[in-house]
Parts: C-alpha cells; structure tokens; sequence
C-alpha cells in the first residue's frame, strides 16, 4: 500500500506541478480582460439573478438561479475553507491570504466562462431534467467544429467521467465521511461507524428526490451554513477587532515581502505564500475544474449566459468571504504563530541515523503542563537550525514527531527522520503541537472562548460534509447517465450511499489514500476541463457581451418583482 501511495503521491506532483496552477491563473486573467472584468457584472446583476428577478417556470431546466448556486456552493464550501485556510496561513504565512484574494477574484471569470459554456451544450431533450458539464461540451461542442472528431469528443468525455467518478467517490464522499466520523470519534467518543450510517441515510433522504430535492435542500443548508460560520466569525472579530487594521496590514505587506519567524511559525518567503494561497484558493473554489458547471446546468434558464453570470459568484462567496473569515480568525488570534505548548528542561539530544546526511532527536518524555494534555498518535514538531530553507527562507526547519505512551503510561516522543547536509541544532526548547488544519481553526476558536471550537468545528463539518456529498452525488450520477444512460442512476446512488459507511468503518485507517485518489481525479479533470475552456472561449465570451450589451441597452430587464424568500429558498417561484 506504500509503494502504491508513493505512486499516486508521484502523480499529483506531476498534476499539481506549479506550472499548471500557473497556467489556470493565467487563463482567469485572460479571461477577466477578455470579458471586460466580468466580476463587476456578476456583483450587480448577479445578486438580481439569484433573487428570482428573472426566474421563470416556462424556462428549461429544474431549478431556479439561486437553488443551482446553493447546490455549486455545497460542494465547494466544505473542510478546504476551515483547515485549507489554515493549512496556507501554517506554511505560507498571512501572505498568501492576499493571494487567496487575488485567485478568487479572476476564478470569478473562470466559472462564468466554463459554466456559460455547460449552458450553450447542455442536453434539453427533456426540458425539466436537463444534462450539462464538460463532457456535453466536448462531444457536441467538437464535432460542430469538426465532424471527424466525433470519436475524440466521445472518448475525451469518457475520460473526464470517469474522472469525475474517482473524484466523487473519494473526494466527494468518502473523504468527507472519514473526516466526519473521525472528528466525532474523537471529541464525543461515538464511534466512527456510526457517524457514517447516519450520514448515509441522511444524503439518501436527499439524493433519491434527484437535483429538484438536492437545490432545495441546499437553497436552505448553504445560506445557514454559511450564516452560522460567519456569525461565530464575526463574535471572534469583535472580540479582537482593535487588531483588524493591523491585520489587514500584515496580510498585504507579507504578500510583497513574506514572513518572519515568530512563535509557532517558522516563516514564508513571498514566492512561498503566493503559491501556497494560489493552491488552497483553487482547491476551495474548483474554478476550472468543470465540476460545478454540472450542477448550473440543471437551472431553469432560456438565457445561457445569465447562469453563468450567477457563477460567478461562487468564487467570490466561497472565497473572499468565507476563506476571508477563516483567515481573520486565525491572524487575530495570534494562534499561527503562537508560543510553544512545553518547555523541555533538558531537550533532546539530536542524533545520527545510519542512513548518511539523517538525523533524528532521541526518544523522551514529552513535558506537561496546566492544561496541556497529549493524545497518543498526536503529531508535534520542534524547531531546529539547519541547511537554508527555500519555504521559509532562512535556515528554520520543522522536525516532526508522535507521541506515543509507554508501558508505564509516560507520553514519550518519537522522533521522525530529518535529511540535512550539516547537523541541526535545536533552535528553542519548546515542543509545538502540530495544528496545520481544522484543528488550527479550532484552536483558534477556543483561544477566545474555550470549547466553541471543538462544538462549531464539529457542526461545520457535519453540515459541511453533508452538503458536499449530497452536490458531488449528483455530479457523479450526471457522469453515469453520460457513461450508461438513466437506468444506472439508482443503482449508483445505492454503492454511493454504502461507500459512506464503508468509509467509517475502520477499513480506510488514514485520509492519505482518499486524498491522493482525490487528487489525481480532480488534476486530470483539470487538464481536460482547461482545453476544453480555451477552445470554444471565445464563443462564451461573445454570448456574454451580447447578453450585456442587451442588458445595458434596455432591452432585457427583470420579468417581475422578486417572489417571497420562502417561494425562491423552495424553489416554489418555478415549479
């Protein structure tokens, strides 16, 4: 199972290498001024549009604008903007917030182009249960340009669904399961298994209603969701809202000229911040990765560009403000770079391995202190003086280790390998839990009012997890119809309900499978998607500035007055 990891490890560097993300940046930027800066039309007229101003029940499709936002911003909104975050603030520093900013504002071009592309191609032979993603553009996009490529076509969108099945299993479901049983496990004690068959049984209540009970549910979980993450944000803010400014400042000023050690953080070079927020932005937005177009291309819609208009938002929601939150919370509150948990009296003393150029720490009690209690299997990291760091650029490395209780139930460390030309040296004597996640976001939490971050964490996730899994299930259940037709829906939403179970049942025993199966499916979804996205652009962005000029001109404006809020959440207003 190692040997294949290191495999599927090897594959993602390859899938993930900068140069991609660098090319995706590049294709948002080309985007936004090709469009004319297209994010200031999805913040005015967008908001119009999810508001019902022009739903209308006559229009093919299942769902209104807003339910097909809420179901896009399910699958997104989810783990990657409570422990990605922190992940990019751990090891890029405040920095790559900034760039965090930067990504999601021109994914915001990325998402109108790729969804308004899924709307163009979509499949409306049955006007209430439309098909559209990636994989209609390809096979009826290319043959129109030409008729010999029909065969490609086909087979690159075989491709893009399978794909997307690798994704949706892992990813999209079972990935979200284990994060949920083990944080549950692990706080009240339930056992994991049986987070897992409550989670089952809930995304089946929903799945089997098909993407009409899926928008509705999500028009009504997403706004909450969001909405009590953002409250329990704003109350930490307010609490610290005298370090806003000074925060601000840090975040702008460290994206120019990167980090320096303090604490818990061992620094972040400009290059090092921009790449770790360009990551974590595009892992939590998916701008590009021709997921979400799937979910807009079942709105109720005779205008194509208009939802693709009203993705744009996603970015934005998921993005600049959520991530937003997150990143704020955790900068306030100073847990990023906070003191270390112990103080060793006698640290311990660095020691050769028999491999040439390694080196390790020898095996101690780990300290304790008031309010400092140890977990078996719990990772913590010391900070050591070594060779020059590119990440961090100066000579700071952290050396990880587990604690591990012995016979005489004393926390012992066990230290992890550490290559280095010359020998470390122990830079402080402290001993640093390693809070890289949601645990970070977590600490950061409870450093302001103890215990809201193991509760709000823990409901985030729950309902974070759900909402993923019940959007990614219907992009899975599009890529089978594409695959074999409507008859294997059912039984696919069976296995993709027991996979939940199975995926808390103690098979899977760590996350790093999932995550490097996750990886490749997603990265190659990417690589097809981008081409797809740069061949037929133009004829997005030409049904775009139609769709404006109209706009602007006078000739297209609102259908009716906004229906009620309860009519838009249910999707009432087009049924």
């Amino acid at each position: 199972m190692d040997s294949l990891n290191d495999v599927m490890a090897a594959m993602n560097n390859i899938l993930w290498h900068n140069v991609v993300l660098f090319v995706l940046l590049g294709t948002g930027i080309v985007l936004t001024i090709w469009s004319r800066f297209s994010q200031g039309v999805a913040l005015t007229h967008g908001w119009k549009v999810i508001r019902g101003h022009y739903d209308d029940p006559d229009d093919p499709g299942a769902i209104n604008h807003f339910q097909a936002l809420s179901a896009a911003l399910s699958a997104t909104v989810g783990l990657g903007n409570i422990g990605g975050v922190a992940l990019a603030i751990a090891l890029g520093g405040p920095g790559a917030v900034f760039w965090m900013w930067v990504v999601g504002f021109f994914g915001m071009s990325i998402k109108l182009t790729e969804v308004t592309l899924s709307m163009l191609y979509r499949n409306t032979d049955d006007p209430d249960n439309p098909h559209g993603g990636p994989m209609w553009v390809v096979s009826k996009g290319l043959p129109r340009l030409n008729p010999s490529l029909k065969g490609l076509a086909r087979f690159i969108g075989v491709v893009f669904c399978i794909t997307l099945l690798v994704s949706t299993i892992t990813g999209g479901n079972m990935f979200q399961a284990w994060n949920v049983g083990e944080i549950t496990q692990e706080y009240f004690g339930i056992p994991s298994v049986a987070s897992g068959i409550i989670l089952a049984l809930i995304v089946a209540a929903v799945i089997i209603g098909g993407i009409k009970r899926i928008g509705a549910v999500a028009g009504r979980l997403v706004p909450f969701m969001v909405a009590l993450y953002l409250l329990a944000g704003t109350y930490v803010l307010a609490v610290n809202i005298e370090l806003m400014l000074p925060m601000l400042k840090l975040i702008v000023t460290s994206a120019f000229s990167g980090s320096e050690a303090s604490g818990a953080f061992i620094g972040g070079t400009m290059g090092y911040a921009f790449l770790f927020g360009m990551k974590r932005a595009l892992f939590s937005n998916e701008a590009g990765q021709g997921s979400s177009p799937i979910a807009h291309s079942a709105a109720k819609t005779d205008e194509p560009v208009r939802e693709g208009i009203v993705a744009g938002l996603e970015p934005f929601i998921d993005t600049l403000v959520v991530c937003t939150f997150t990143a704020l919370v955790i900068l306030s509150t100073g847990v990023w770079n906070r003191g270390a948990e112990v103080q060793f009296p006698n640290p311990p003393a660095v020691v050769q391995t028999d491999i040439d150029s390694r080196w390790s720490l020898e095996t101690i009690a780990a300290p304790t202190a008031r309010g400092v209690t140890w977990s078996d299997g719990e990772a913590v990291y010391m900070i050591v003086n070594a060779h020059k760091n590119e990440q961090s650029g100066n000579n700071l490395h952290r050396l990880s280790g587990t604690i591990r209780y012995d016979a005489e139930d004393r926390p012992m460390v066990e230290w992890n390998d550490f290559e280095s030309a010359e020998r470390p040296r122990i830079n402080d004597p402290g001993l640093y839990a390693s809070l890289v996640g949601a645990t970070l976001t977590a600490r950061a939490f409870d450093s302001v009012t103890p215990g809201l971050g193991k509760w709000l964490v823990t409901i985030a996730v729950w309902l974070f997890a759900v909402s993923t899994m019940i959007s990614w299930s219907y992009y899975g259940e599009q890529g089978m119809v594409f695959l074999a037709g409507e008859k294997s829906i059912m039984i696919y939403k069976l296995v993709y309900c027991l996979l939940i179970v199975v995926a808390t049942s103690g098979i899977v025993k760590t996350a790093t499978e999932l995550d490097n199966l996750t990886g490749i499916g997603t990265g190659v979804m990417l690589l097809g998607n981008l081409p797809i996205i740069w061949i037929f652009a133009s004829q997005a962005m030409r049904a775009y500035k139609n769709y404006v000029e109209r706009l602007k001109s006078g000739r297209m404006g609102p259908g009716h007055a906004a229906p009620s809020l309860e009519d838009l959440i249910s999707g009432r207003d087009v049924d």
